[in-house]
């Protein structure tokens, strides 16, 4: 039975679903390791929209994309936000939901030609809960420069789109590794982290193997936090490159 109460909250680069060195297809042991784990809303980066060669090959899902595949394995509803296309496929950002979800936009928040980013904007009610939440999920630049200007973007769609009062999850791969960002973005949008209230630090996430960098990210508004946590060891570390964060929130 769903807990009406509070909901769980995971982001995740799933590296297209490949393992950290691109050695394996773990797309599968991934969907497992997200099924033990339950979250209620799931936000995923760099997940393939597209099937590819190399996922028939090693026969994963071989007539669906990935967010389809995720939403099929672990009973979700999902919405996907393309960012980046090729010859032989594309990848964006994917929420995925136990609880009713409704589309809403993929905001192009691109700022060069070598790296495609997107925030995808769902909106989530869980049951019990007197209003939905809105749920954004983004992945940023590598450089501080551009994300600078990605974080504007998004402080600006934030402020134009969305109630003050509404609650609000920001969740993804910030490639934030300096932590010079978090504080600006939180101050400019009256938004918590959920590890710097809960734990006052950014925890690693990046490499899995051996986490030293802080990548990843959930901010929050008009919500409470009653904990955040990596998810770390194994099965993680053998999956993606990055670790998946949680958090646990609450009206």
């Amino acid at each position: 039975m769903i807990n009406s109460n509070s909901i769980t909250v995971t982001t995740y680069n799933i590296h297209k679903g490949m393992s950290p060195l691109n050695r394996q297809v773990v797309t599968q042991k991934i969907g497992q390791a997200l099924k033990d784990i339950n979250p209620d809303i799931l936000c995923l980066q760099e997940v393939q929209g597209q099937n590819l060669k190399r996922m028939v090959k090693y026969n994963e899902y071989p007539n669906q994309s990935q967010h389809e595949w995720f939403g099929e394995f672990l009973d979700c509803r999902h919405s996907y936000g393309k960012n980046s296309e090729y010859n032989n496929g594309h990848h964006g950002n994917a929420v995925l939901s136990r609880h009713p979800l409704d589309p809403k936009h993929n905001i192009n928040i691109t700022v060069n030609k070598l790296e495609q980013r997107g925030v995808l904007h769902c909106e989530v009610w869980p049951l019990g809960w007197p209003e939905p939440v809105v749920v954004l999920c983004a992945h940023l630049n590598l450089l501080e420069n551009d994300r600078e200007k990605q974080y504007r973007a998004i402080a600006a769609y934030v402020n134009d789109t969305i109630d003050q009062n509404r609650p609000l999850i920001l969740a993804g791969d910030f490639n934030d590794w300096k932590k010079v960002s978090c504080q600006k973005l939180a101050d400019e949008l009256n938004m918590t982290e959920v590890f710097m209230e809960m734990h006052n630090k950014l925890l690693p996430t990046y490499p899995a193997k051996l986490p030293v960098l802080s990548l990843d990210r959930i901010y929050v508004r008009n919500l409470k936090i009653k904990q955040a946590w990596v998810n770390k060891g194994k099965p993680w570390s053998s999956l993606s490159d990055h670790l998946p964060i949680s958090a646990e929130l609450y009206l």
